[in-house]
């Protein structure tokens, strides 16, 4: 009996050790990410530069070169393909910013779309309320209705990434046939993503215009 007893508890022990081995720890899904991002730099050949040569540069990246700067704070990666029209938030200021969309998962593949507001007919812009607090951005989906964001993912929060732009992009409303609305390209991870990229440790790519909504 005692023997039964204790090949039993011996099982037991073997099969909870293998599905410790079996299971992902966090560490290594980072690294999974990581090694996602870092294929996706290499497969879109993107020059990445430093945020010393993007301020050199008066906070540009040259899109001919296909040049994105990493901010090492947050590990966002960011193209400006377009400054927009307009001036820049300024500080203690609370906009309404309209956007459009495509979301990237890029985990698996460098082109899995899992969320936009520009293909398909139902949707608006994402009405994001921002305020600027000292540089620091923070803000909500206003609008649940028509959010595409909301609809997918059930939660009015904007991923943290999405406010990195805001430093260096102008926000206006086209006047003329000359003026444009800005735009980037964004390599986000998922300490900076939304809620289902958090949850499930993944990165996202997005591409983004930004204009003043009325």
């Amino acid at each position: 009996m005692k023997t039964l007893k204790f090949l039993a508890l011996t099982l037991l022990a073997i099969v909870a050790l293998a599905s410790c081995s079996d299971s992902e720890t966090y560490a290594d899904m980072k690294k999974k990410e990581r090694s996602a991002i870092n294929r996706y730099i290499a497969n879109q050949k993107i020059k990445v530069i430093s945020e010393d040569v993007f301020n050199a540069q008066n906070q540009t990246t040259n899109v001919d070169k296909n040049e994105w700067v990493l901010f090492d704070g947050t590990g966002v990666y960011m193209q400006i393909v377009r400054e927009g029209c307009g001036k820049k938030l300024e500080s203690g200021k609370t906009e309404r910013v309209l956007c459009r969309f495509n979301e990237y998962n890029i985990l698996e593949s460098d082109s899995t779309l899992q969320c936009s507001n520009i293909y398909g007919s139902n949707w608006q812009y994402e009405c994001i309320t921002v305020k600027n607090t000292s540089g620091t951005f923070s803000g909500s989906i206003s609008n649940k209705e028509f959010s595409a964001m909301y609809k997918t993912y059930g939660s009015t929060a904007v991923p943290s990434g999405w406010f990195v732009p805001l430093s260096y992009i102008k926000l206006g409303i086209p006047a003329s046939a000359t003026d444009e609305i800005a735009k980037v390209k964004l390599i986000v991870p998922h300490s900076m993503g939304q809620s289902n990229a958090s949850q499930n440790v993944y990165p996202c790519m997005y591409e983004i215009t930004y204009q003043l909504g009325r």
